[in-house]
């Protein structure tokens, strides 16, 4: 995620690393940078000038501290910048009434009926609310069908009327149901065209009109750049939305959209799509993605992820087998489980402070446990509970059935030694300070 602006804004800072002073003309140079950057990444040139002149005044009004280098005070200034152009505080939906209801809008291909159904699945799993799904799209071709599909995979009904060709009928028709049924959201997927049109848009409005819904939410393709923002902006003139979901925020994006159409809309971004899973749906936080631009990792954002799938019944049998020092390779595959749970690995790499250079031009993604997975489904059940009986003969034949070779069976066990040891240590209580640090962080 924004690697590449990442890369140009570290670049920039460097300029006025190690200068004593800040002086207008390092500062003009740095922010030179600094703008051509943001024009890179797909952000207007009103925009970018408007932010570089913004840092240049804070900075040259400042005296830099002893204990603060130049570099680091102009860091802290573009981060306090860059949080304020993007909408400075996390805004969530209202979910208030029963039901609550919200309407999605956007251009067919924006990703309107994934994320209703992502967005469905985080109010379900994380709020503990009970919704329904309407399939308001009659117009696309297996719209409905895609909705019934999705709504089965994450187990929450999909409202349809069958012969209606009335999404206005179809919306008031679910609300009674809803409240019939006792569902208290209700998200509406609506019909998108290719490019906006007054048909849609008198659609829409119709559907706001007769259900009165508590948010509408504006989905948008993150990778179009600015025309996700201009496309932003001729929807709210005619519709005057919620919020914003921005998706596929996890793929190439120059990062444009995310930049700025808060300050073009003067909408909030609320949600960001970070996966083609469905919970790959995240409440969006300005300054953690702030953070995460200017190479400062986001441990909070990974520490939520790490609770979010954190099994209190797993943990408290998983905290007995190691107060008797019995930690095997069940427990290891099943810890491994936990970890592609928590998303795209490289993703969650890049949010440890440090790591994000670090793994940046490494090939890591989910496949990259497959071979671990492969050599513990290779042993025997008496091999995995009792790792200790692992000879040559045994790590052979276990080479042999997973695909692999010897010295990746021997590397996976050493690995699992370690892994052993540390988790003495936590039972130990020498390493509960760490974890208590990090949860403390991540509510922060």
């Amino acid at each position: 995620m924004f690697e590449n602006l990442s890369d140009r804004l570290e670049k920039a800072f460097k300029i006025i690393k190690g200068q004593g002073y800040i002086t207008e003309i390092n500062i003009a140079e740095s922010m030179k940078e600094v703008r051509k950057a943001l024009l890179d990444a797909d952000v207007s040139y009103k925009i970018a000038k408007e932010f570089t002149d913004s840092v240049k005044q804070k900075a040259l009004g400042m005296n830099v501290l002893k204990a603060i280098s130049p570099g680091q005070l102009m860091v802290k200034i573009t981060y306090d910048e860059l949080v304020e152009l993007m909408g400075r505080n996390s805004e969530d939906i209202d979910l208030k009434g029963n039901p609550a209801i919200i309407l999605m809008a956007g251009l067919q291909g924006s990703g309107k009926t994934t994320h209703a159904a992502k967005l469905a699945l985080m109010l379900k799993t994380k709020r503990g609310k009970k919704p329904l799904l309407v399939a308001g799209d009659i117009y696309r071709p297996a719209a409905i069908e895609q909705l019934k599909i999705l709504g089965e995979q994450v187990g929450i009904e999909v409202f349809t009327l069958q012969g209606n060709t009335q999404p206005v009928t179809i919306a008031k028709e679910a609300v009674k149901y809803a409240k019939e049924w006792g569902h208290n959201v209700v998200i509406i997927d609506t019909a998108g065209r290719l490019a906006i049109d007054q048909e849609m848009m008198t659609e829409i409005g119709n559907i706001k009109t007769a259900v009165n819904p508590n948010e509408i939410l504006f989905v948008v393709d993150s990778m179009t750049g600015q025309d996700a923002v201009n496309t932003a902006k001729a929807f709210n003139d005619k519709l005057n939305f919620d919020g914003i979901i921005l998706t596929k925020m996890d793929g190439d994006t120059k990062g444009g959209a995310a930049l700025t159409i808060k300050a073009v809309v003067n909408k909030p971004i609320k949600f960001i799509g970070v996966g083609e899973k469905m919970e790959a749906l995240e409440l969006f936080h300005p300054d953690r993605l702030a953070e995460r631009i200017l190479g400062m990792g986001d441990i909070r954002s990974f520490v939520e992820k790490a609770q979010s799938q954190f099994d209190e019944e797993e943990a408290a049998k998983l905290q007995k087998k190691l107060a008797k020092n019995q930690f095997d390779f069940n427990d290891f595959l099943s810890q491994i489980q936990q970890i592609k749970k928590m998303g795209n690995i490289k993703d969650l790499m890049g949010m440890i402070p440090g790591m994000g250079k670090m793994v940046k031009d490494m090939d890591i993604d989910d496949n990259s446990f497959k071979g671990i997975e492969a050599i513990i489904r290779s042993m025997t059940p008496d091999e995995r509970v009792h790792p200790d009986i692992l000879n040559g003969s045994r790590k052979k034949r276990i080479a042999l059935g997973s695909g692999t070779d010897i010295q990746e069976v021997n590397k996976l066990v050493k690995q699992f030694d370690d892994t052993r040891k540390m988790m003495r240590m936590v039972n130990n209580g020498k390493a509960k300070n760490l974890l208590h640090a990090l949860s403390a962080s991540g509510k922060r």
